[in-house]
């Protein structure tokens, strides 16, 4: 029905048959989406149209945009513990975008890296269900860190819809 689209919207799988209750349950079905997102605008690529870098001088690219946000969701752990901040993922600022090259290893290894980055932040929060506790040295409210989380995701998922309709003419919806 749409074939420029991702998914039919009828069958588009981010869709919810009922509304979350509550605000907590509301921040995390967001972020969810938005997470389902990216991944649907990475599905069926190869190594090299993943690693395709946009417009230059820009380094941005699909796997870009999977190494950095694992390398946010380390930070936002960073953010909230009590101890020195976790170390990068793939090195010096700007690595996760000029490290992410045509290799279907580096694709795999990049892409585990975002969820397992992923898994452990959701973790650390789920202890955590108070929206206005304060957590770790920056005393940032679990409700600002949620928000700030959808805002990345949602930001970079514009980045990947400009991304994708650049290597196959795919666009969001």
């Amino acid at each position: 029905m749409y074939p420029d689209m991702w998914a039919d919207p009828t069958d588009d799988p981010r869709s919810q048959a009922a509304s979350p209750e509550g605000e907590l349950a509301t921040l995390l079905g967001y972020l969810a989406h938005y997470r389902m997102t990216l991944e649907m605008k990475c599905e069926g690529l190869d190594a090299e149209q993943l690693a395709r870098r946009s417009v230059p001088p820009s380094t941005m690219s699909l796997l870009g945009l999977v190494r950095h946000l694992a390398e946010v969701e380390r930070d936002w752990r960073s953010w909230i513990g009590a101890g020195d901040s976790l170390p990068k993922l793939f090195g010096a600022s700007g690595a996760d975008f000029d490290g992410a090259v045509a290799d279907q290893g580096e694709v795999d290894t990049s892409v585990s890296i975002l969820k397992r980055e992923q898994a452990a932040t959701d973790a650390t929060l789920a202890g955590h269900r108070d929206l206005s506790e304060q957590l770790g040295r920056r005393s940032i409210a679990v409700r600002e860190l949620m928000v700030h989380r959808i805002e990345e995701y949602a930001r970079h998922c514009g980045h990947a819809d400009l991304l994708r309709e650049r290597i196959d003419g795919r666009v969001g919806q």
